[in-house]
């Protein structure tokens, strides 16, 4: 794998890589946001929906969470790029690092399973989000823990969405990749 930090998106979908829909040409197109603007809107709200629903989820476990989302906050922050790059590591060919519109994202065009694509979305959902939010659950004295996955879980709703998409539109042998903002998949 090789990682390409793009930096800063400068929000031109036409600048995101391409390049493997001209070699399958009968690939189909997620049925998803078309406009990458509306993607960003959508999931910051959902975002901020399921950030409200686990913190009351730890209310109910809990009291006394100021300076727990102090902490928490910093290390989810701290945690964005550490999350793409587990992103990035489930590639085995050119990925590309974009910070911009109020998202981090990786984007690479290589074909993958279904199977590594959802893999590959759900690895730093679970790594940073789930495990950390489950072991709280279990102790909650582990705040700080908790926190990490309240952050980390909320940050990661594109990836559910991918998965989500993967999971209801790809067959089981299906073949998956991305192009410019669009996830395709072929069989």
């Amino acid at each position: 794998m090789e990682l390409i930090v793009k930096g800063r998106f400068n929000g031109d979908v036409n600048s995101l890589p391409s390049g493997q829909l001209k070699n399958h040409p009968d690939a189909t197109c997620f049925k998803e946001f078309e406009n990458f603007n509306t993607f960003s809107l959508v999931m910051n709200i959902l975002s901020l929906f399921l950030l409200i629903g686990l913190y009351l989820l730890m209310c109910l476990r809990i009291h006394g969470l100021a300076s727990l989302f102090n902490a928490g906050t910093i290390l989810s922050i701290v945690c964005m790029i550490p999350h793409e790059f587990l992103h990035a590591i489930c590639f085995r060919e050119t990925v590309y690092l974009y910070i911009g519109k109020g998202l981090f994202f990786v984007s690479g065009i290589e074909v993958m399973s279904k199977k590594r694509f959802i893999f590959m979305s759900l690895l730093p959902n679970i790594v940073f989000g789930f495990l950390p939010f489950l072991l709280f659950m279990i102790d909650p004295s582990h705040t700080i823990l908790g926190a990490l996955g309240l952050f980390s879980i909320s940050a990661g709703i594109g990836d559910y969405y991918n998965v989500f998409n993967a999971l209801t539109q790809v067959p089981k042998n299906g073949k998956c990749f991305m192009e410019k903002h669009h996830t395709y998949w072929f069989v």
